[in-house]
Order: structure tokens, then sequence, then C-alpha cells
């Protein structure tokens, strides 16, 4: 093992463009949850278009290691002044070092830009290669005075090599939407009770308040933060009706037929206002994909960061090198009335192994996006992003829908919570000492979680 790493040598790249793409894309493919947002296309648009650079905050040094002229582990390191488009937020931790008189920025985040979505962050050949990547970030950090690595919504077996260099996790929610019905109640009641090996509340310490902005001290479960004994993303698959996963549903009655009346009656009447105001939808995938589609697409998505207050993260440049050079990874639904569109939304589309079939065999994923809308009707927002792509996933076989960061709101909607899972390494120790403790903490209202869970199931509650 000593005489293998001793051939391996590591380099900072400062651009997407520094890494072959067949060579990215390679390592890529070989991870256990490859995404079409780790594809060196899209990060490559992310940097050429103006939307992920060092002028909007992020400075990309990406590390590579190399064995000769081949790429054995790489992953995209970014250097941020601060902690806008990461959706795990650390404002508060930052605070405390402002206060206590410690630079926080600049910070290095192992992440997809503006991304919150869960997959394979450090490629690697193998486990031991994972490892000596992680190690080799967190020692040019060190070596840089980077405060802090911060690897989001990593996958499994980055979560797992993390760990065992001493990384620090944190866990967050999502909510997903799984081809096949299953039971939550069954689910939560496999889950740790209290006295069953839950995390024990710590002592009040110093940077008690690390944690959301404004902090606090109380340790009351939170939706995003006390989800971490909830099972990883795949346990819930087998939960389902008898057969497992192959039992997909076969239309969307189906698939309301598996919910509970209420739910099913509230998502009926919301379709039946969006029909009864004269909308109507279409959808377009890849190539087929026009220019003008983008262009309203854009429109809508631009609207909506203006409406609340913020410029948008992505350049229209974005999406056109999208159509260029990924058209196959999207999936754009338009709704129109009187014959005019009036909003829109894009869903990206990529696939997973499976693993109840070979190693060959994938499982499609849809990913939901951005939406927006140039005029206001009742009940568009969920059709557009949730009944529509759910629709088009049952129609097309897609095992899975991830509906993004955040929205309790989505559980009505029979997406379901997953964990996801980032890792932090600080150079501070004393720092380190009390984010860790304030992670304790932060998980520490699970029992309470579960069971409010358990009495919000959208499922026929029935074996």
């Amino acid at each position: 093992m000593a005489e293998e790493e001793a051939h391996i040598i590591a380099r900072v790249i400062t651009s997407p463009q520094g890494v072959e793409a067949t060579a990215w894309n390679s390592l890529l493919a070989q991870q256990s949850h490859p995404t079409p947002f780790m594809r060196h296309e899209y990060l490559a648009a992310l940097h050429e278009s103006g939307s992920a650079t060092p002028r909007t905050g992020w400075t990309p040094r990406f590390m590579t290691l190399w064995d000769g002229d081949t790429l054995v582990a790489a992953c995209p390191l970014y250097l941020k002044a601060h902690s806008y488009g990461e959706y795990v937020f650390d404002w508060a931790w930052a605070s405390a070092y402002e206060q206590h008189g410690v630079p926080y920025y600049p910070k290095a985040v192992v992440a997809v830009p503006f991304t919150p979505v869960p997959g394979s962050r450090l490629l690697a050949r193998d486990a031991a290669t994972r490892a000596l990547l992680i190690e080799a970030v967190c020692q040019w950090c060190e070596q840089e005075g980077v405060s802090s690595v911060h690897m989001l919504f990593a996958s499994g077996d980055d979560v797992q090599s993390s760990a065992e260099q001493g990384l620090m996790l944190r866990h967050t929610v999502q909510f997903h939407w799984k081809n096949v019905a299953p039971t939550l109640v069954t689910a939560c009641a496999a889950l740790p009770q209290a006295g069953e090996g839950g995390p024990a509340l710590p002592d009040q310490g110093a940077l008690a308040t690390l944690g959301r902005p404004g902090g606090g001290e109380s340790v009351a479960p939170t939706l995003a933060t006390a989800c971490a004994a909830l099972p990883p993303e795949g346990a819930l698959a087998t939960l389902g009706r008898p057969g497992g996963d192959s039992n997909h549903f076969t239309d969307f009655d189906h698939f309301l037929a598996s919910l509970s009346q209420d739910k099913r009656k509230k998502i009926r009447q919301e379709r039946r206002r969006v029909a009864e105001a004269g909308v109507s939808f279409r959808w377009s995938q890849g190539t087929a994909i026009r220019t003008e589609d983008w262009d309203f697409f854009y429109r809508c998505y631009e609207r909506t960061y203006l409406e609340h207050g913020n410029p948008p993260y992505l350049t229209r440049d974005f999406f056109a090198r999208m159509a260029a050079h990924m058209p196959e990874a999207w999936l754009l639904f338009v709704a129109e009335r009187n014959g005019q569109p009036i909003a829109s939304s894009l869903i990206a589309i990529g696939t997973l192994p499976s693993s109840a079939s070979g190693p060959n065999d994938f499982n499609p994923v849809a990913y939901g996006r951005y939406w927006g809308a140039l005029e206001r009707v009742d009940c568009l927002h969920f059709e557009a992003c949730y009944y529509q792509p759910l629709q088009w996933c049952i129609d097309h076989g897609v095992a899975r829908f991830e509906g993004g960061a955040q929205g309790e709101h989505k559980m009505a909607r029979a997406l379901l919570p997953v964990q996801a899972t980032s890792a932090h390494w600080l150079a501070h120790p004393a720092f380190a000492e009390a984010v860790e403790r304030f992670l304790q903490r932060e998980g520490s209202g699970v029992e309470s979680y579960l069971h409010e869970l358990q009495a919000r199931s959208p499922f026929k509650t029935t074996a």
C-alpha cells in the first residue's frame, strides 16, 4: 500500500478545463452515486458561463491525484468568501469566528455550486485512493491557511471515507419520491426510539449557538437537522407493496390510490383548480427543447429569483451550454393558457446503479431543479413542480424523483424524508471541538421528529 501511494502525485487545478473531460467522466462513472451534476460538462459550464467563478465568489482549486499520467482521483474544490449557494447553513459558524477575531473565510467546499443534490463528490478508483484524496484536500487547505473544508451532499462512500479520516458529519433532510408505495409508519418503527442508542444531550458550552442564522440555545428538534437517524437513501425502497421496487405505479390514479384519503382528495382538488383555470402542460426533452423554450424558461427562472430580491445564480449562457453539451439530461415542462406560455419547470434526468439488479443495470432518476411563473394561478406551483413531473416519472418508469432541498410541504405530495450528509474539517482545534459539540446537539431531537413524521404520513397505514 505505502509503495503504491508513493507513486501518486497531487495537483491542484485552477479551472475545470484543466482536467481532461474523458478522464473525469470515466472516474465519475465508476462511483456508486454518479449524477449529471458532477459531469465535467456541467462543472465546466458553471465556470465558462460566469455562474461559478472567482467574480461570483467561487474560486476553483480542483484537487487531482495522478499515478503517472493516469488520473486516479479528483474532486471539485472551491475557495469561498461567502456561504451563498451551498444549502448547508454555516452562517452562524462564520459569525462565531468573527466574534472571536478568527477569520472563517476563505473556506473550502467540495461541492457542486448551487446544486443541493446528493451524490459522489470524491471521484476515486478505490477506497484507499479516496482516503488519499481527502487527506490531500485537508493538507493543502492547512498549508494555504484555509479555515475549513466542507463536503456537501456527499454519497455514502464519501461519508464513510470522511468519517474514517476524522471529519465531522452533519445531517439534514431532503424529500424524495419513489415509484413504489412505502409505508412510512413501518420505516419509522424500525428506527431507534428513546433510550435505544440515540445521541445524548451534551452540556451547554462555548459557542452553543452555532448553527443556523440567529443561533439559539434550544435543543428542540427541527425538520432540517433532526433526521440524523433516518435511514440513508435507498433504505426505504424495500418497504413497499409486495414485490418491492419492481411494482412501479401504472398511472397517476394508481399512485393516488396508495395515499390516505385526505391527501388523495387534496391533490385532486389542487390539480382541478389548475385545469379549471384553463392551464394545460406540454413537455419536451433533450434536443426537442427549442431555443425559444429555453429563453422562456429563463424568463421564469430569473423572475422567481428577482421576486425574492436576489439575482439568479445561473446565467442564460449556462443553460445554452447545457442545451449544447448535455441536452439528454434535461426535461422541460411548460404551462400554457389561451395558447400562451405562463410558467415552466425544469427537471434533470440521470441514472443510478440499481442495487437490486446486475452491476451494469441502471435506474432512471429525476431531479427537480428550477421553476418560475409569469402569471399567478392557484396551485400552479404544485402542478408544475410535483404533479406533472411525478406523472411523467410514472409514465416513463423513472425510479425516483428528488424534490430538492428543504420543504416540509413535499410530504403531502408523497415525497418522503431521506438523510443527506455533509462532512466538515476545521483547522482551528478549539472551534473544531465546539462545532463537534454543536453537531451532537443538532441531532438530538430525532424521537420527537419521527413521531411528527409518523403522524403526517401521506400513505395509507393499513398493510
